[in-house]
């Protein structure tokens, strides 16, 4: 299993950054909120892996269906 995530003191603080990296999670959330696309994050931080993204984002999309079952509307 590919590591995607690391979380370090040392790096940011401890702000979740991809693997390898020093680049925030929250960057590709924030880049994908103001209609730019994966293809454009990727250019803009080319030490990140599209295998990367597609991990978080697969990771993000099993947290908020498993967080379905609990929610109320």
């Amino acid at each position: 299993m590919q590591k995607i995530i690391n979380i370090d003191t040392d790096i940011l603080s401890g702000t979740p950054v991809f693997y390898g990296t020093r680049v925030p999670i929250e960057n590709l959330f924030d880049y994908l909120k103001t209609g730019e696309t994966v293809y454009d994050f990727l250019q803009d931080f080319n030490s990140v892996k599209f295998e990367q993204v597609v991990g978080v984002l697969e990771m993000s999309k099993k947290i908020i269906e498993k967080s379905d079952k609990y929610c109320c509307y």
